[in-house]
């Protein structure tokens, strides 16, 4: 289990991320997504639950692995 400063840093990092990048092409896309997914997983984490709410307040509660495109 990571730390809640560690999950949040990492929230921060992907966010960071997914607002950097230009989607061009299918792998861009991917990316994306996995992203996205890592986001999800990530939001989970700090709140604790199966449902996660990001800073802009929209609630999430679609999660599918990462490995599943």
């Amino acid at each position: 289990m990571l730390m809640s400063k560690s999950v949040e840093t990492l929230i921060d990092l992907v966010e960071i991320k997914l607002s950097c990048l230009e989607v061009w092409d299918r792998e861009d896309a991917k990316e994306r997504k996995a992203l996205e997914i890592a986001l999800k997983e990530l939001l989970m984490m700090r709140t604790g639950s199966k449902r996660a709410i990001p800073a802009n307040g929209a609630e999430i509660t679609e999660l599918r692995p990462a490995h599943v495109a």
